[in-house]
């Protein structure tokens, strides 16, 4: 997925640096909004397929409700402690309600790979057991940011 972006080309991420970063991560910034235009921000835990970010979000949080109600969202992943260490992503768009609400581990062959990968990721299993109070939400990014401030002084790291 190649995505333009106009400012910060010099430190801008390469769609494989991209891909390499939000896939090692393990933790994203989910922003909403409410009804009234008041922000949400939290931390959630993600995976990354190569196009979409998937969300693993309860669904009584203000997250969810928020996002019932108008369905843009933006999703940062950074790191970094210095300055010159600074490197991110932001992802924005609309996300779309995957499989049942709360989960409860039905056949759902969209889910099938999220779910290994998630399952993967954070508990070291193969499958992801359902707690019947998560659901999946997918960003499919209709803008892409990313920045990696260690290219200001030379080769990334």
């Amino acid at each position: 997925m190649t995505i333009a972006q106009l400012r910060g080309r010099r430190i801008m991420m390469t769609d494989a640096e991209r891909n390499t970063y939000l896939t090692e991560q393990r933790t994203c910034r989910v922003a909403t909004v409410s009804p009234e235009g008041m922000p949400h921000v939290g931390a959630l835990w993600f995976v990354w397929d190569g196009s979409s970010i998937w969300l693993y979000s309860l669904t009584r949080s203000l997250r969810w409700a928020q996002l019932r109600s108008d369905p843009r969202a933006a999703v940062v992943v950074d790191d970094g402690e210095e300055y010159g260490e600074l490197r991110g992503v932001e992802l924005s768009g609309e996300v779309r309600f995957v499989g049942e609400i709360p989960r409860t581990g039905e056949d759902c062959a969209e889910l099938d790979h999220p779910e290994r990968m998630f399952a993967a990721k954070y508990f070291g299993l193969d499958s992801l057991p359902h707690d019947e109070r998560h659901a999946w939400i997918r960003l499919t990014p209709q803008a892409v940011r990313s920045w990696d401030f260690r290219k200001l002084s030379g080769p990334a790291q």
